[in-house]
């Protein structure tokens, strides 16, 4: 949290605007991540065109799991899918998220700093609830557009579907700057997912 806070100070020392700052900032530490992420949508995107084979497999392997791992792995090394490359590059973001939490939620900087309009005090909640409404209409479009959700059953679909309403309530107690850097994120996110999609990946073996 230390390190990221004394690049949003100096941000902020450029550009005199802490909301300005945080968007920055998210950037630049999307920017930083981006091989990883890239590297976990195009291996969530290929795991999703999978799915259909693994569904098969797992049907007419479902009394011998033995054969059923057997083919699975087989599958996997044809299509040179690793099925935790999606997995591994998202769980060494959550570190960097925590400490841009702690970061945003304890800076003494944010107390009355005004961003833009409605935002006057980035260390409070949004009054007019606007920044928490966009945070959880940004969360779903990208979930909406994640490969992963693809290959969830019904439970858990339903279940991922109620986290953008859930995150929403949260939020609307959150610092703004905290929200303002949530929704950036989630743009870019978006972009990012854009791009993944219009690659062509190679056709599927069998």
């Amino acid at each position: 949290a230390s390190p990221l806070l004394d690049l949003l100070r100096m941000i902020y020392s450029y550009v005199g605007n802490y909301g300005v700052a945080i968007i920055i900032l998210t950037i630049i530490v999307r920017v930083v991540l981006f091989p990883l992420t890239f590297k976990g949508m195009k291996s969530m995107k290929r795991m999703q065109q999978l799915t259909p084979r693994m569904k098969k497999l797992q049907e007419k392997f479902k009394n011998n799991k033995e054969k059923l791992n057997k083919e699975m792995m087989e599958l996997y090394r044809k299509n040179k899918v690793n099925p935790l490359g999606g997995c591994l590059p998202m769980l060494l973001q959550i570190p960097v998220f925590f400490a841009l939490y702690s970061a945003l939620s304890s800076a003494v900087e944010l107390r009355h700093a005004p961003f833009i309009f409605w935002l006057s005090d980035l260390s409070q909640p949004d009054g007019l609830g606007i920044t928490p409404i966009l945070m959880g209409a940004t969360m779903y479009i990208q979930q909406k557009m994640t490969p992963q959700t693809a290959m969830m059953d019904s439970t858990q679909a339903k279940i991922m579907q109620m986290l953008p309403f859930i995150f929403t309530i949260f939020t609307f107690t959150f610092p703004s700057g905290l929200t303002l850097y949530w929704v950036t994120s989630n743009i870019l996110s978006i972009a990012q997912q854009q791009i993944i999609n219009r690659i062509k990946t190679p056709e599927m073996q069998d």
